[in-house]
């Protein structure tokens, strides 16, 4: 087996193993979304955990729909799901948090929300490009 071969089968591999995972996050993800609304159901009460966490399972989705409809994933959307989760366990357990904890997760939100804001204007200040544009073959 030619390395070009052997390269073009991995590739191939890889990509059924990764459209695999894929399919088996957005299964579970819904899985969870209809555990979360059945718990909503049982319990007769919405309280502001379960609307992050339902949240959460939105964010999963739309990053799942983003990388299958565009192939690439923007770091964005891990950050955007790492600032609800912070949230979501600040509003849970914030009786038993000490006013240090509380303090740094508010911090951490904080640092996340200005990496966002750094991300979004390096891409707006200075646009990348990975050769796949068709002006970039001109340039």
């Amino acid at each position: 087996m030619t390395p070009n071969r052997f390269s073009k089968l991995m590739k191939r591999g890889l990509g059924v193993v990764e459209q695999t995972v894929l399919i088996i996050i957005g299964i579970a993800t819904i899985f969870a979304v209809f555990q979360a609304i059945a718990h909503i159901w049982q319990a007769r009460a919405i309280t502001v955990g379960d609307i992050l966490l339902l949240f959460l399972y939105l964010e999963v989705m739309s990053m799942l729909n983003h990388y299958l409809t565009s192939g690439n994933l923007p770091v964005r959307y891990p950050l955007y799901i790492g600032i609800i989760a912070l949230a979501r366990f600040l509003v849970l357990d914030i009786h038993e948090l000490s006013a240090q904890t509380m303090f740094a997760l508010s911090g951490s939100i904080l640092l996340i929300a200005l990496a966002i804001l750094i991300v979004r204007y390096g891409h707006v200040r200075f646009p990348y490009n990975d050769g796949n544009d068709p002006q970039s073959k001109n340039d």
